[in-house]
């Protein structure tokens, strides 16, 4: 099953559980946003730019694309024409899964290290990719996981160690994780960061690329998602997600995901 959202987004079902599959062809720009999840597609024509955490990105036809959970991000098309792009979406421990056997059971963080990769190879094994988790045929789930095991061989390698987030900052991003939907001031961010107001503004806008607000938004976003992907409405995902009312959720979930909530809801039930 598939939904199509207003900008050529299409989302589909997939074979394999916490993984989703997105098909889009845009001219929207994007605002900075991240999202909970890891992503892996091919740029098939046009092309697009972005500022990552891995630094700015230039991508075109035959180019695979990744990000990490938590990544602040854009994305703006270069030139008049938008771009078209596949996408897959995998659950963290999806990849844990496939990355722990990769290394044979070596303990280890993973994230992808690069933000964009131009070697045809990697794009064809993707689109094989896609294609195995959206279309049911025999063999499929085998073909799937070799796949995805294949694909992640290939463009593995380390990445470079973060940057450490302050202590101080953590304590208010933690606040946040915790519960999303319960509201908070800058003051209690502050408070838990042991620092004035405009310290803390300033520095956690500088630590994680977004501001103390925008991040909570971003948060809330993705916690409407799991809700509504388990199956819950819309308006009591709303609810429960901290959102003023089911029309604000749905107008940052699209601006997020390209996608409407309600849409979102027929391509995952």
């Amino acid at each position: 099953m598939r939904a199509k959202g207003r900008n050529g987004f299409r989302m589909f079902r997939c074979g394999m559980a916490g993984v989703q599959a997105v098909v889009a062809r845009s001219d929207h720009h994007f605002a900075r946003h991240t999202h909970d999840q890891y992503g892996i597609g091919v740029i098939e024509s046009g092309a697009q730019k972005s500022a990552s955490g891995r630094g700015p990105v230039e991508a075109g036809p035959g180019d695979v694309i990744t990000v990490n959970p938590g990544e602040v991000h854009d994305g703006a098309p270069i030139g008049d024409e938008g771009r078209l792009w596949q996408m897959l979406y995998f659950d963290p421990d999806v990849i844990a899964r496939a990355v722990a056997d990769i290394r044979q059971g070596r303990p280890g963080d993973f994230e992808f290290a690069d933000p964009v990769l131009r070697q045809p190879p990697q794009a064809a094994t993707m689109r094989q990719l896609f294609t195995a988790m959206t279309v049911e045929q025999a063999g499929a789930e085998l073909r799937r996981q070799e796949l995805l095991l294949t694909l992640l061989a290939e463009v593995m390698r380390d990445a470079p160690e973060p940057k450490p987030v302050p202590q101080a900052i953590r304590a208010a991003r933690e606040r946040i994780d915790d519960d999303p939907a319960k509201a908070v001031t800058l003051a209690d961010l502050a408070g838990l960061a042991g620092l004035s107001q405009f310290q803390l503004l300033r520095a956690f806008d500088r630590a994680m690329r977004l501001t103390p607000h925008a991040y909570l938004i971003q948060r809330r976003v993705q916690l409407a998602r799991k809700l509504i992907a388990g199956g819950a409405g819309l308006a009591e995902a709303a609810l429960a997600s901290g959102f003023a009312d089911q029309s604000h959720m749905t107008r940052v979930f699209t601006r997020s995901f390209g996608i409407s909530p309600r849409l979102y809801a027929v391509a995952v039930r």
